[in-house]
């Protein structure tokens, strides 16, 4: 007859054993250990006590959830759960008999709701977000501890239940008051700066050097609601105070501030600073890389896409940064593929979702696009090029109409500054009846910001269909004087063709290509040019966001014969 697996005197029983392994992170040995040791439970009941029973089934999954299975961990829970159960039903009936060691184990008994916890974690990893917050949802609010109010006020957000979302989060800074990312969690759900910042305002007063964070909260305040000319003016302040100089989290918060206000020069300087502070950072370099695909720097995308690979695969950003780079090579359904993998590794990847969506568009799959894009404004209903690329789509398929509504919301909602005037413009453009209105709002944005390139293209391209050219040709050399741009050198090279300005025309196109190498249309200007065929003119419609690349430089095998690409397609599929 076997006998239990007790030890003799006062040794370890070889439960404990396991305790003591899983404490000290021997997880692999735990995994092997627990397992046979299950195996010979299950051939004799009798071998070992309810509440050993739960400690193995506890560690075995906590082994298994180490080694990322989390399916099977999800089982082994649910099952030390259920011995729990009946664990809990015997000690009731039975009272302790006289077996010492049978208090402390009690006492050292892996916690219920630990195990809940790590249930809910697997849930997540699988994506199964319902049955995540159901089993916390089980858990009384009084035995909640921040983490799982965290967790659960997170889960709540991304499943649109906003209301328990901010109760969760007041429960982790009741719990937490220094929680900053509970708090920017309440801000984003658009509770008042100053409900947030007075739950805080104890701990601000009792604690020195602590006087910049009600001015943190304020700066998150204005950034959540989309007022980002305040927001980077408070942000700045708090940068500048010699305490909080070269913050990487406040530069790169500087930077994503100037990029959502069309300031992308600045926002690109103040993503190279964050990097020089940081060369590990992630955070924030899908839009840098975004930034200088625009900008037709695309041998600096491949660089940095590469140097994010070797930081981290795991992270959506290197996806979308080598995303980028394969749209402004004109590779989209390579751009798709990456799009995809970044989103599959994080669904709230705005960036991913604006790269997914732009390469449908692009591949005229419209309304899978107009899918991503509207995701992509559900998670930041602040970022205007979000909305840009949702009219994008429905000016491709024709709907004029649902444009206008869409672009009158973000009027009223965003408010009237330069981004927005130029958005709804960009859409009157396309309507025969609204074209002064279109004069008019180009004006008014032009008025408040003088070197706003979008609208000056958009200005420009209306002075072109009024055969305006002198017109335009002033307007852009005013654009032009405090900063240089490929579009706008390549369109003033379109207005001087019209004008028969030919020597200075081709200058335009140089600089033009000088500044991006893969700039088609001015490199059709210069050959048209070169072959001195008769002036054209030049009504062609332009739009700054007809940047991609020829693909020649942007190659990433460096071969563009049919045959390489072929080759290139296969391998990506494989990687599916």
């Amino acid at each position: 007859p076997s006998r239990p697996l007790r030890p003799a005197g006062g040794s370890m029983s070889v439960v404990e054993h396991v305790r003591e392994m899983a404490a000290a992170g021997l997880h692999s040995n735990v995994r092997l250990l627990s397992g046979l040791l299950l195996t010979m439970s299950g051939n004799n009941p009798e071998l070992f006590s309810p509440s050993q029973k739960y400690q193995l089934l506890v560690y075995h999954a906590d082994s298994l959830f180490h080694d990322k299975e989390y399916r099977n961990a999800v089982s082994k829970y649910t099952m030390a759960l259920q011995q729990k159960k009946a664990l809990s039903k015997t000690s009731k009936v039975r009272p302790s008999t006289g077996n010492a060691a049978s208090t402390p184990q009690s006492q050292c008994l892996p916690s219920e709701i630990e195990v809940k916890y790590k249930m809910a974690e697997c849930y997540t990893m699988l994506k199964q977000d319902k049955d995540a917050i159901a089993i916390l949802d089980g858990i009384p609010s009084r035995q909640r501890t921040p983490k799982i109010n965290m967790m659960l006020a997170n889960l709540y957000k991304k499943a649109g239940q906003e209301r328990s979302s901010v109760t969760s989060y007041k429960e982790v800074l009741r719990q937490c008051p220094l929680a900053l990312d509970a708090i920017l969690g309440l801000l984003s759900l658009s509770v008042k700066g100053a409900e947030v910042a007075s739950m805080t305002i104890n701990i601000i007063q009792s604690i020195p050097n602590l006087d910049w964070l009600s001015v943190w909260i304020k700066a998150y305040a204005f950034v959540h609601t989309g007022d980002n000319t305040r927001a980077i003016n408070t942000i700045c302040s708090l940068e500048k105070k010699s305490l909080l100089r070269d913050n990487v989290d406040l530069l790169g918060s500087l930077a994503d501030l100037y990029f959502r206000a069309g300031d992308n020069k600045n926002a690109i300087l103040k993503f190279e600073q964050a990097q020089m502070l940081d060369p590990y950072l992630i955070k924030g370099m899908d839009v840098y890389g975004y930034l200088l695909a625009r900008e037709g720097r695309l041998e600096d995308v491949e660089n940095l896409g590469c140097r994010l690979f070797n930081i981290s695969d795991q992270h959506a950003e290197p996806w979308v940064v080598s995303g980028c780079h394969s749209f402004y090579s004109k590779r989209y359904s390579r751009a798709l593929y990456l799009g995809a993998k970044a989103i599959q590794l994080n669904s709230n990847s705005v960036q991913a979702l604006l790269l997914k969506g732009a390469a449908l568009r692009n591949m005229g799959r419209v309304q899978e696009a107009i899918i991503h894009f509207r995701e992509a404004i559900r998670l930041a209903p602040c970022r205007l090029d979000c909305y840009e690329g949702l009219i994008e789509c429905y000016l491709a398929s024709n709907s004029i109409r649902e444009a206008m509504v869409m672009a009158n919301n973000v009027y009223k909602t965003l408010g009237a500054n330069a981004q927005t005037l130029t958005l709804l413009a960009t859409v009157c453009l396309e309507d025969p009846v609204t074209q002064e209105k279109a004069k008019t709002l180009l004006d008014k944005a032009l008025t408040q910001r003088p070197d706003y390139i979008k609208a000056v293209v958009k200005k420009a391209e209306l002075l072109s269909r009024e055969q305006k050219y002198e017109d335009g040709i002033a307007l852009l050399r005013n654009a032009l004087a405090n900063q240089s741009d490929c579009v706008l050198h390549r369109i003033l090279g379109d207005f001087l063709v019209a004008v028969n300005e030919y020597q200075e025309a081709m200058d335009q196109y140089s600089i033009a290509l000088s500044l991006d190498p893969n700039d088609q249309k001015s490199l059709e200007g210069l050959q048209k040019m070169e072959k001195e065929e008769s002036p054209t003119d030049a009504t062609q419609e332009e739009d700054v966001d007809d940047m991609e690349g020829s693909g020649e430089e942007g190659d990433l095998e460096g071969s563009d014969s049919e045959a390489a690409q072929w080759a290139d397609q296969e391998q990506w599929f494989g990687m599916q």
